[in-house]
């Protein structure tokens, strides 16, 4: 009677006043402490850890004598096993005059509790030697060993087959730690060998198999278990119901989901704990925020763990400021955080720059050194990177003990983040040195920093080791990979990288896109974007916006108007990001009417919307349109950048509107408080340099207040053949002489200038330090789209299909040019 009243008023018992209430309540009705009634005291103070009133209440065993007493024994054990007193453990285990199965059981699971598994090996080999066999309890435990990773599979096997050699493969408890133990070593096939082995199958059984599944990541086969469990007349427990709902989330599998929260409601375990954390998942994976929120509110006692379900739906769906919001809450609730609860909140912090609440959490951490785990250090490190704060990264990173791949992961990916390449590479090389295995994070970032450093042969290497650890296969890993050899220039490789590829993901078809468009490859551009639906994928904005570039380069309107079609059709969302590229798609093919019915239609324009409307416009002389929108912009109260006045002068430049174009210079400056960048001042000297102000244009490049660049001196130089100004000529071909540019385009316009002014000599001695330093001069090139197709000449080229029906076209038109009058000379 007294062992049920403690069961029914154990949630009172505390830490400060347990030993008082326990003995009030045994006074109370009439009742003695006896081998019956202590070890439900001693399993109370074991699940609270209070090794204080546990060592009272062995005090008052060794009073009533019952310290012989197997079971009291093995309670006694057990509760200082768990609260770290191996040494306390021992004595008792020691001054047993006699010892049977439970004993040895409990100090066997006692050191494996504490991770000490040489030890518990050692006194289940003392067991043996005394006479007593393991028994299933025994076997229990040790495969729960296996299953944390303490004992390897060679256990798990050998127990396996002393079960089979025992005759004690009929044990449920047994069955279903093995099947456990060999799912969470990854050998799940045999989890299901033992599970079909068995034609009396208990409900743990198939919780322990559809839970294997889902660890390792089978969550087909785990809803098709769970059907036929159902399927067989079995109850569907809320531990199913949970492991099934994480397969529904991984799967997208909503609408099974809900029918599972139907299941639960029915049974009357879907406020749950777990089971409502898992729901909140499901329904925040797919965007029902306000379901998920509805499923979090119903619940009257809100523990940790549903609170961090909530906290991640909100990060998960890019509600940051909410995710904060409901930490507050949490902590308002008093409901103490664990680590997982500070690492989602560090990543909402840095989602939206909430830095000084992100310091505010680090604080906490300094009070609180219990939630600092490497996953909390590896976000704080992450927050620090993101805001530039390489310096207190660096002193978080070297305060940590013991380093893993995901910290060193985020310190790579900081360095990186922050164009410091060469401190990412040192760490990844100590890295590797010290025998870690980088993981596919780390390898897609030291690729990132090949592509922009132009470390080819590094890259060649990261290639290498990837395909060596296995990383090759991971999207993240091929798709960085495809980025470096496309900047390289090398889009062969690129697809190569690509075709080898098993399971390509929508990112994977982006990189290669981009990579083709960056290679002026438009045919093969459109045909990768293509294979996304041919895969079964529909493409973003990434794909869209990528497609097009390459498309805009060409002028391809045909090509640009086929994928505008497709997404029509197929009712493709185009956000602000996919509007502005096909603004600027149909910009640069001349089709301006098609560019503003876009504008137009577009719900929302940002900065980039109307920078793209005014640049384009620009570009083909409707200046007045340009500064139209410019003014508009203006009464909408959108603030422009440097972009919009880069395109507004250009404007201005190309129309001949001199005045109009100094007005936006110093409204940029004065109103604005924007700092000229250098093609600012190059906009300004081609401004006056084609209105034939070259003396004022000269004085601009003088009184600049940095130095001028190629650029500058390109553009001033451009404005004095064209108005055959000599000595001013001269001093702009000097100034890019002795800048020593790197690209004979400069040395070009340099030799055209020189041509023609008649300066022979000089374009004569020009030519041989062009030669001596290896820079030959590049030909030209135009492009045509005709029926659909982009017919590309060089200059001096003449491989293309159609050069003899060039040729014999041009022939035809001189024939015919002088039948007319005036064409004589021809």
């Amino acid at each position: 009677m007294l062992t049920v009243l403690l069961r029914l008023h154990a949630p009172h018992f505390s830490s400060l006043a347990g030993e008082l209430r326990l003995f009030h309540l045994t006074a109370h009705y009439n009742f003695k402490l006896n081998k019956f009634t202590v070890p439900s005291f001693l399993k109370n103070c074991s699940s609270r850890l209070d090794i204080s009133h546990g060592k009272r209440i062995h005090a008052i065993i060794f009073q009533l004598g019952l310290h012989s007493d197997l079971y009291i024994a093995s309670s006694l054990i057990v509760l200082y096993s768990k609260c770290g007193h191996l040494s306390d453990a021992n004595l008792v285990f020691d001054q047993m005059p006699q010892r049977d199965a439970t004993v040895w059981n409990s100090m066997v699971g006692g050191y494996f509790h504490q991770q000490h598994y040489h030890e518990g090996l050692a006194y289940l080999r003392q067991m043996q030697l005394a006479g007593l066999r393991p028994d299933c309890h025994s076997l229990t435990i040790l495969l729960k060993a296996c299953s944390d990773g303490g004992l390897g599979l060679e256990q798990g096997e050998q127990v396996h087959g002393f079960l089979v050699r025992n005759a004690l493969d009929h044990d449920t408890f047994a069955l279903t730690a093995l099947m456990h133990a060999y799912s969470r070593t990854g050998k799940v096939s045999r989890a299901c060998k033992v599970f079909d082995g068995v034609f009396d199958k208990s409900i743990s059984m198939w919780n322990a198999l559809i839970s294997g599944l889902c660890y390792n990541g089978l969550w087909d086969r785990s809803l098709e278990l769970f059907v036929l469990m159902v399927f067989e007349g079995f109850e569907v427990q809320s531990e199913t119901a949970s492991c099934v709902l994480v397969a529904c989330t991984m799967l997208d599998a909503s609408g099974f989901g809900q029918g599972v929260h139907c299941c639960a409601i029915k049974m009357g375990f879907d406020l749950d704990s777990y089971v409502c954390s898992s729901l909140i998942s499901l329904y925040a994976n797919v965007g029902s925020m306000v379901e998920a929120f509805r499923l979090f509110d119903s619940v009257p006692s809100k523990e940790v763990q549903l609170w961090n379900s909530m906290i991640s739906a909100f990060f998960s769906n890019s509600c940051a400021s909410e995710a904060l919001d409901a930490y507050n809450q949490m902590r308002a609730s008093n409901v103490k955080p664990d680590s997982i609860t500070i690492t989602n909140v560090i990543s909402a912090c840095s989602m939206v720059g909430h830095w000084k609440f992100g310091r505010k959490i680090h604080g906490l951490l300094i009070k609180m050194p219990e939630l600092s785990t490497i996953a909390v250090q590896s976000s704080l490190i992450s927050m620090y990177m993101r805001i530039g704060d390489v310096h207190d990264g660096i002193i978080l990173f070297n305060s940590v003990k013991e380093w893993d791949v995901v910290l060193l992961s985020s310190m790579i990916t900081g360095f990186c983040q922050n164009k410091h390449y060469n401190h990412a590479l040192q760490m990844f090389n100590q890295f590797c040195a010290e025998g870690f295995i980088p993981d596919s994070v780390i390898i897609a970032s030291i690729l990132s920093a090949c592509t922009t450093m132009d470390w080819l042969q590094l890259g060649y290497e990261i290639h290498s080791l990837a395909i060596k650890n296995g990383t090759i296969c991971d999207p993240f890993v091929a798709s960085a990979l495809i980025c470096m050899y496309s900047k390289c220039g090398l889009p062969l490789s690129a697809a190569s990288v690509f075709c080898a590829i098993a399971k390509k993901n929508l990112v994977v078809w982006n990189s290669l896109i981009s990579g083709y468009s960056h290679n002026g490859l438009l045919d093969e551009s459109i045909n990768a974007f293509a294979g996304i639906a041919q895969n079964g994928l529909l493409p973003d904005s990434v794909s869209i916006t990528s497609v097009l570039v390459s498309v805009s380069i060409f002028a391809a309107l045909g090509k640009g108007k086929m994928i505008h079609g497709y997404l029509v059709r197929n009712g493709i969302f185009c956000d602000e990001i996919v509007g502005n590229s096909f603004i600027d798609m149909y910009m640069k093919c001349g089709c301006l009417r098609y560019a503003q019915l876009i504008f137009d239609r577009l719900t929302v324009r940002n900065l980039v919307t109307w920078n793209t409307m005014i640049a384009g416009y620009g570009s083909h002389g409707h200046c007045l349109k340009a500064i139209n929108l410019f003014d508009e912009m203006q009464q909408l109260k959108i603030i422009p950048d440097g972009t919009s006045f880069l395109s507004l002068i250009s404007s201005c430049s190309h129309s001949g509107l001199v005045e109009e174009g100094r007005k936006l210079f110093d409204s940029m400056i004065n109103c604005y408080r924007i700092k000229p960048a250098m093609e600012h001042y190059a906009n300004m000297v081609d401004l006056l340099g084609r209105a034939g102000c070259l003396d004022e244009a000269y004085c601009f490049v003088k009184d600049m207040p940095v130095e001028p660049d190629q650029r500058i001196w390109l553009c001033f130089l451009s404005a004095c053949r064209s108005h055959r100004v000599l000595h001013l000529g001269e001093i702009a071909s000097g100034r890019l002489i002795k800048a020593k540019p790197q690209e004979s385009g400069s040395y070009t316009q340099v030799l055209n200038f020189y041509g023609e002014m008649g300066l022979r000599e000089k374009a004569a001695s020009l030519r041989v330090q062009m030669k001596e330093a290896g820079m030959p001069k590049n030909p030209g090139c135009s492009w045509i789209e005709v029926v659909d197709k982009v017919q590309v000449f060089n200059s001096g080229d003449s491989s293309s299909a159609l050069t003899t029906e060039i040729h014999a076209s041009l022939r035809s038109l001189k024939r015919n040019m002088k039948l007319v009058e005036g064409f004589e000379s021809l």
